[in-house]
């Protein structure tokens, strides 16, 4: 995948081979391209060239259909949650897929309430997202996102804004997720985080894959564990 601003180069012939079930998150300096390449992989940042192959589908990045039909197969979860706080947790999933997609809202709620259960948030359906903690507020924005079954997870920071304690809930329910079969692909600047979460680590500078190790032994490539070790 390219993608290009002008004459500048944001990512330059990024390729990637992600797993089902598989947690990869991607690391690097600010500016290395890792949110961009998720705005990609979801039909919100524009590329210059890219194909993605996901369950057997092959996208041509560059078609104008790219955008829907990979909104069709993925979902992000952004660093700001992005809940709409004076709507109950219950309508904040509901919402798209009543209005955007047509489903019917009784079946759009069974669906949402059977997350909600799924994500321990059974008691927050009529709750307001103000009224929830962070790391609440962080499985509503996830369970939202899964209203698709999409198969493939984006995450932009998942758990920057969050405190040790609910870095650990969050960290279970991605690892529960990924166990069920769902592929996750997230950006992190919380080392601990990535060490503790990732099957593997993919390493950005200057908009091209520069390493790639795996989750439980980053020490074993050498400019992964230098990056993670300068950042903790």
């Amino acid at each position: 995948m390219t993608v290009r601003h002008g004459t500048h180069a944001i990512l330059r012939d990024v390729g990637l081979q992600v797993g089902r079930g598989e947690i990869v998150s991607l690391i690097g300096p600010s500016g290395s391209g890792k949110s961009t390449l998720l705005r990609a992989l979801i039909g919100l940042q524009p590329v210059v060239s890219g194909l993605l192959t996901l369950d057997g589908a092959a996208i041509d990045m560059t078609a104008p259909s790219a955008p829907r039909a990979l909104r069709a197969r993925a979902a992000i979860v952004f660093q700001q949650f992005g809940l709409f706080d004076h709507m109950s947790v219950l309508r904040n999933l509901t919402l798209a897929p009543t209005v955007v997609a047509g489903r019917p809202r009784a079946e759009a709620e069974e669906t949402a309430r059977n997350q909600l259960r799924m994500l321990g948030l059974a008691d927050k359906a009529d709750v307001l997202p103000s009224r929830l903690s962070g790391g609440q507020k962080q499985r509503v924005a996830i369970a939202r996102a899964l209203m698709t079954r999409p198969h493939l997870l984006l995450l932009d920071e998942p758990t920057s804004a969050l405190d040790p304690r609910l870095v650990s809930e969050v960290t279970a329910l991605l690892r529960d997720l990924a166990r069920a079969g769902m592929t996750i692909v997230q950006v992190s600047h919380g080392m601990d985080s990535v060490a503790a979460l990732s099957d593997r680590i993919v390493l950005l500078e200057d908009g091209r894959v520069r390493a790639v190790g795996a989750g439980e032994q980053p020490a074993a490539e050498p400019s992964i564990a230098a990056f993670m070790n300068a950042h903790r």
